[in-house]
């Protein structure tokens, strides 16, 4: 999933040195999930900024109404009269319809929200996902054009900065700052023109199933999971 949920799975078959299909220029590598994971994980940060607040709740628990407070987001931004179309503001409010949903009825749940959403915005709150680091290096190898292609909001652009190996990548598209989110093709179309290269050229590497890699496809992309 393309949230701020870690994932694990099949490592990107790149093999060494990255060979990557004939015609590809560039690597565009989706973030969380596939060069980084939060740490700790999702459940248990929700968990410890609700106790700093006088809420307990169990992990199982948060972990659950979080997945679903994120399809219901999911799900408000496709029936949108704009679908996907989205901004920083449009991001910080859905996180926070997230956040509040999580804690239903809870009065602390607004200065639940702004805890997350500052600890979420530090690199501290963020590790390499285990294969991250091999596959930039490969795309690096390669001689491609590297780049991080995210449903992520502005704070995507000071993490980048500081966590591996998000460092070593030198375009860096947040969806807030695209005005799209995947699987708009508008998001795609947009990374083209930034980089200035057509879809035939690109290959994305992303874990999420629908978001990741059937959006690609549909975009004209190349696409390989992780």
């Amino acid at each position: 999933m393309n949230t701020i949920e870690g994932t694990a799975g099949r490592v990107a078959e790149f093999g060494p040195g990255l060979q990557p299909p004939p015609g590809v220029r560039a690597v565009v590598f989706d973030v969380v999930g596939t060069l980084v994971e939060p740490h700790p994980t999702v459940a248990v940060a929700y968990q410890r900024a609700a106790a700093r607040h006088g809420v307990e709740r169990g992990v199982a628990e948060i972990d659950g109404l979080f997945r679903a407070a994120w399809r219901r987001q999911e799900a408000v931004d496709a029936a949108a009269a704009t679908p996907f179309a989205t901004d920083r503001v449009r991001e910080r409010e859905r996180w926070r319809a997230i956040v509040l949903d999580v804690f239903p009825s809870v009065p602390a749940a607004p200065a639940i929200f702004d805890d997350l959403w500052e600890h979420f915005g530090r690199p501290a709150a963020w590790r390499p996902t285990h294969h991250g680091p091999a596959l930039v290096r490969q795309a690096i190898d390669a001689g491609l054009t590297v780049a991080l292609a995210s449903n992520f909001d502005e704070r995507l652009l000071a993490i980048a900065g500081h966590v591996e190996p998000l460092v070593r990548v030198p375009h860096v598209f947040a969806s807030s700052e695209l005005g799209w989110r995947k699987p708009a093709p508008e998001f795609f179309r947009s990374v083209e023109q930034r980089l200035g290269f057509g879809p035939t050229e690109l290959l994305l590497v992303g874990d999420d199933p629908e978001l990741d890699l059937a959006a690609g496809r549909r975009a004209g992309w190349h696409v390989r999971g992780v």
